[in-house]
């Protein structure tokens, strides 16, 4: 099946599984390569890039919680020049999309970020990622300098707080899909320091908070392909967003936990798993698996390629 996950233009990127994982929690495409089938997946979302160098947040940058976790990394990377440098093979070389996280500064720093990502070919879209205390028309602003300033298409992430308040004014702007949502912040206390740390809250619970967003948006919103993000844990997770009315979802934090659960919801959105089979017995029905490892089990060969 193809998915058109951006408007309808020249440059819309088209994917075959509506499945992918939320920037940030799948590297730069290069950490699971040897534990999924990349191939599997519709697209790669990369960690979060900024035009500048950024150092690691001090102090925690992991507090567990009752049902979750919260994550406060301060967002490093090597800055956006370095990046493309180190990856840019890698991604020419990936067999499905890869959808490049631009954090949202200034202006002046996405026009120079657009100009220079619009030069490389493996990249087949950017993803603009907006602060979460952001207004509406601070959010137009970065949005139409993006838009206007590159030929690729151009997603954004919204904050889940305020998607309500800006998710048509950004679609108005010219945004290509829009991504509900950012993970929420939160602040939590540190069981070894005592201290209270302020981070993104990932977790399954967070689904059914933005599950709501999702279905009340898309009622408002027209003519614009919206992804689901949040507390995708399961297959039947992901099915809900797109029950709610989006084109495709993103999964973030069990990629951290179960990596291969990626490729089973890659397979089941896709339509790749096997089903049962009327009156196969339950040794002869594999779910989350394709008809090729199937057959490799029967014959008793190694599960993993």
């Amino acid at each position: 099946m193809s998915v058109e996950i951006t408007r309808n233009t020249k440059n819309a990127i088209t994917i075959q599984t509506p499945m992918m994982p939320a920037a940030g929690t799948f590297g730069f495409g290069d950490v699971y390569r040897d534990i999924i089938k990349v191939d599997l997946l519709g697209a790669i979302v990369t960690s979060p890039v900024t035009y500048e160098p950024w150092h690691p947040a001090t102090g925690t940058k992991v507090v567990p919680l009752d049902s979750g976790v919260l994550v406060h990394t301060g967002l490093p990377n090597p800055g956006l020049h370095k990046t493309l440098k180190t990856y840019r093979n890698l991604w020419s070389m990936m067999p499905i999309p890869v959808i490049l996280h631009l954090v949202a500064t200034t202006a002046e720093q996405i026009r120079k970020s657009i100009t220079r990502i619009d030069e490389e070919e493996c990249i087949a879209g950017i993803e603009l990622g907006l602060n979460d205390d952001i207004s509406a028309q601070e959010a137009v602003k970065l949005v139409e300098t993006a838009v206007k300033r590159g030929e690729k298409p151009v997603l954004v992430r919204l904050p889940m707080l305020d998607a309500y308040e800006i998710a048509e004014a950004v679609a108005d702007a010219g945004a290509d899909a829009l991504i509900i949502s950012a993970p929420p912040r939160g602040t939590a206390r540190d069981p070894k320091t005592g201290k209270l740390v302020s981070g993104r809250v990932y977790s399954p619970i967070v689904k059914p908070m933005v599950l709501r967003v999702v279905g009340q948006l898309m009622r408002r919103l027209k003519e614009i392909p919206v992804i689901g993000a949040g507390g995708i844990h399961t297959l039947q997770d992901a099915r809900d967003y797109l029950e709610a009315g989006a084109t495709a979802v993103q999964v973030d934090s069990v990629a951290w936990i179960q990596p291969d659960m990626l490729e089973k919801i890659a397979r089941d959105l896709g339509g790749k798993s096997v089903t049962k089979e009327t009156g196969a017995f339950p040794d002869e029905w594999y779910p989350g698996m394709g008809d090729t490892e199937r057959e490799k089990r029967r014959r008793g060969e190694s599960f993993k390629e």
